[in-house]
């Protein structure tokens, strides 16, 4: 009996399995997971810290498309991700804090942006340039027409200035281009008109001519200086048109009446000069670069 019984024992332990050996070392693959990850993610932020404007483009695109490939939504696209290029700075940095910021960033005393003042300067370098052409075109354009008029005996006769609207033609002399309450054009106006039409033709600018007349009330065929003032522009219009050759669809007719006098004042002299039509040959340049001309002109005459 103690022998079956010893030998019953004896089977337990030679038959029985041994416990599994448990792994207390297993958080150790997670943790090396996770430090290899942190190293990668400040690996990046320091590449990414030395601020390249085209290394930093390539890697946004990069990793944009990355991203987009794995089908999920990328926070690099557009402006309102977390590496939008200029959600880095602070828009508003504290007092004193501004140097550190764009030290940390690697932009120093260029800003926030260098790539972007550098364009600005050199739109505004081109927008200059293109305004001293255009002023340059508007001083052909006068020249040119001066010099005819000069060769024709009528130098003078034409008052010329170049401002923000283009180039402008000013029939002012005493009683030579109307009379008082007339529209009607004298010789000497019709041969003025004869001899500058042939460059106003050739161009391809628009032309407003425009009617002015002086503050002395009318009386007879016109109401008011406003219908004195339109009929003034109309009969140079018709005259250019009619008998000089300008093409119709690029000129326009306006009446000011005595609403923007060119010499301010009530005495004859005043009265004179302000009777009178411009006809102003309209820059196409952009508003940008037409706001120059005046500076540039102002340049020149000194």
């Amino acid at each position: 009996m103690s022998g079956h019984a010893g030998g019953g024992r004896g089977r337990r332990r030679g038959g029985g399995h041994e416990e599994e050996h448990v792994n207390h070392e297993r958080w150790l693959v997670s943790y090396s997971d996770m430090i290899t990850v942190l190293m990668a993610l400040f690996i990046v932020l320091f590449a990414i810290s030395q601020v390249d404007q085209e290394k930093y483009i390539a890697l946004r695109e990069s990793l944009s498309a990355g991203f987009a490939d794995m089908g999920s939504p990328s926070v690099l696209d557009g402006t309102a991700g977390t590496l939008d290029g200029e959600s880095m700075v602070q828009a508003d940095p504290a007092p004193g804090t501004a140097g550190m910021v764009d030290a940390d960033l690697g932009l120093g005393e260029q800003g926030a942006n260098p790539q972007a003042a550098q364009s600005q300067a050199q739109v505004d370098a081109a927008t200059m340039a293109a305004a001293q052409a255009e002023a340059a075109h508007l001083e052909q354009i006068r020249d040119q027409i001066a010099t005819m008029l000069a060769q024709s005996g009528l130098d003078g006769a034409v008052r010329f200035r170049i401002d923000d609207r283009g180039l402008v033609l000013g029939l002012v002399a005493d009683d030579v281009f109307f009379a008082p309450e007339s529209a009607d054009l004298t010789d000497t106006a019709r041969r003025v008109l004869d001899v500058a039409a042939p460059t106003m033709a050739s161009l391809s600018e628009e032309i407003s001519v425009e009617g002015h007349a002086n503050t002395l009330p009318v009386s007879g065929r016109y109401a008011t200086n406003w219908e004195l003032s339109s009929d003034r522009a109309t009969q140079v219009l018709r005259h250019l048109v009619e008998n000089d050759g300008v093409p119709a669809p690029r000129i326009r007719a306006v009446g000011y009446g005595d609403t923007r006098p060119l010499v301010p004042g009530t005495d004859e002299a005043a009265m004179t000069a302000n009777r009178r039509v411009d006809m102003v040959i309209l820059s196409g340049a952009p508003d940008t670069v037409r706001a120059l001309i005046p500076s540039i002109e102002s340049g020149t005459e000194q």
